[in-house]
């Protein structure tokens, strides 16, 4: 999915509640937001259409969305255009959305009660905007089976329709939109669960709204790159190993220690000036041949003189994990919670409380199963609202926290949140998360802020695979071990001279 905007103006896209976006149309009533809407989706989708000829279908529904839809109409059929109008029966519109009728009505564009019988060159979908948090009905339900079944691009208003504007959650049948065109700002549900799969490219469009309130941010490389910490650049000759930072990696029990080696190496190669990898395994490895420069200790060994910690990757469960965790979290240094050490605190409501009442920095970063166990819900509860379940999280622990999956919610502790946009499917591999782990205990080690390191690294990881993509190394089969060095090549790149790129 990509994610492009009508001017350069916000490099990060603003993310608002639906709240909060109802909130802005509120104030802006007086404004002529459905006609501005309207000319906006018109010029959308006749770029869809290109050169190709043919009949464009409007979906009209009940609301505001359907109005915003027969404005579309309207301009496409005065640019020339053939339009036909879908609605129910007898349907009545009210507010701005009769007005949206009345001025279609001075047209010779038709409205009809199904689907005409021939195949369409681009159908707009404008039967439910981002009120809807239930599946669609009859005689919706029966033109958006009928929209996908056709295979022609569809071009959605505000959400794709059966999509939930907040939690991304599909209420099928859902539009599978080739293009959505949303109006004001973006909300969570374009951006994460099913919505990265349903809303194909989205271009936001303003409608001459600058005053929002925003909740957050979309997490875009490009955007991101330019903002790097100065540390990443490494122009200051006068450095050493120390200047950058000791990372600490705690995991790595009896079958596990390919996870510790994982995040230790992806800390080295995110530039941690030294890596010691704590394993909990007995009789652990005294080297990784694969990277002799971490490292290697029994986990029960480790000193308390590292500038962050990572703890977790392959830690196992049991009073060991617990223990070596509650360890890691007393020493007043930066720290990375991940896998296991997750599942330990989940066990015990001490380790709950320890966390939340640190004074410096947490991390967490769990996939939806782990968010749900330390939630005390279901893995399925977590998914029915990603980003209600990031920011308890992030107030339960007192920490930024990731909830990893399509469209990562970066969650702080003060209710905001952000969106991730990168990554793809290549990342649903093993190792994946160790590495994440790997690059954040790195950004801290190097003392970049602990808001600003969860962002930057979740981002740069999900770019790295999208890199590798675009190079033709997956998304079938890549490893986590290319990433970490996707990631590297990304970071340099970024932070290179200008006269250098």
């Amino acid at each position: 999915m990509t994610v492009r905007h009508e001017s350069n103006a916000t490099p990060l896209l603003p993310v608002l509640a639906v709240a909060a976006l109802r909130e802005v149309e509120r104030r802006h009533a007086h404004a002529p937001l459905m006609e501005r809407a309207g000319v906006a989706a018109a010029d959308i989708a006749q770029a869809m259409l290109a050169a190709r000829a043919g009949r464009v279908i409007v979906l009209a529904g009940p609301g505001n969305n359907g109005g915003d839809a027969l404005a579309c109409a309207r301009r496409l059929r005065e640019r020339g255009v053939d339009v036909v109008v879908v609605a129910r029966d007898g349907q009545v519109w009210h507010g701005e959305a009769a007005k949206a009728r009345a001025a279609l009505a001075a047209t010779d564009v038709a409205i009809v009660g199904n689907p005409p019988p021939d195949t369409p060159s681009l159908i707009v979908d404008g039967l439910f905007g981002i009120g809807l948090s239930r599946a669609p009905a009859v005689p919706w339900s029966t033109w958006i089976d009928w929209a996908n079944a056709t295979r022609v691009p569809i071009l959605a208003l505000d959400v794709p329709s059966g999509l939930d504007a907040a939690t991304g959650v599909a209420h099928a049948p859902v539009i599978v939109a080739a293009a959505t065109a949303t109006f004001i700002g973006l909300t969570p549900g374009l951006l994460t669960n099913d919505g990265p799969d349903c809303c194909g490219e989205i271009s936001v469009h303003s409608l001459g709204i600058d005053d929002l309130s925003r909740t957050g941010v979309r997490l875009e490389w490009r955007a991101l790159r330019s903002q790097l910490p100065g540390v990443l650049a490494r122009r200051v000759r006068k450095s050493h190993k120390g200047t950058f930072g000791r990372a600490c990696v705690v995991g790595g029990a009896e079958g596990l220690v390919g996870a510790a080696l994982l995040a230790g190496r992806a800390a080295l190669r995110l530039g941690a000036g030294r890596v010691v990898v704590g394993l909990a395994a007995r009789n652990p490895p005294l080297v990784d041949w694969l990277s002799p420069e971490l490292m290697l200790r029994e986990a029960n060994a480790l000193g308390s003189d590292h500038d962050a910690w990572i703890v977790g990757p392959g830690l196992g469960t049991g009073e060991r994990a617990q223990a070596l965790l509650e360890k890691a979290a007393a020493i007043d240094a930066p720290l990375v919670v991940d896998a296991d050490a997750l599942n330990a605190i989940a066990a015990r409501a001490e380790l709950v409380e320890l966390i939340s009442q640190r004074a410096a920095p947490t991390l967490a970063t769990p996939h939806p199963a782990e968010a749900a166990r330390l939630l005390g819900c279901t893995t399925p509860d977590v998914q029915a609202d990603r980003v209600a379940a990031a920011t308890r999280l992030a107030s339960m622990l007192n920490a930024q926290v990731v909830l990893k999956g399509s469209g990562s919610i970066v969650a702080r502790p003060d209710g905001t949140f952000d969106v991730n946009a990168s990554g793809n499917p290549a990342l649903s591999t093993a190792g994946s998360g160790d590495v994440l782990a790997g690059m954040l205990g790195a950004l801290l080690a190097q003392r970049v802020d602990a808001v600003d390191a969860l962002r930057i690294g979740v981002c740069l990881h999900g770019a790295a695979a999208d890199m590798l993509v675009a190079r033709g190394v997956g998304p079938l089969g890549v490893t986590a071990s290319e990433v970490i060095d996707a990631a590297r090549s990304l970071v340099n790149e970024a932070t290179r001279e200008p006269a250098q790129r």
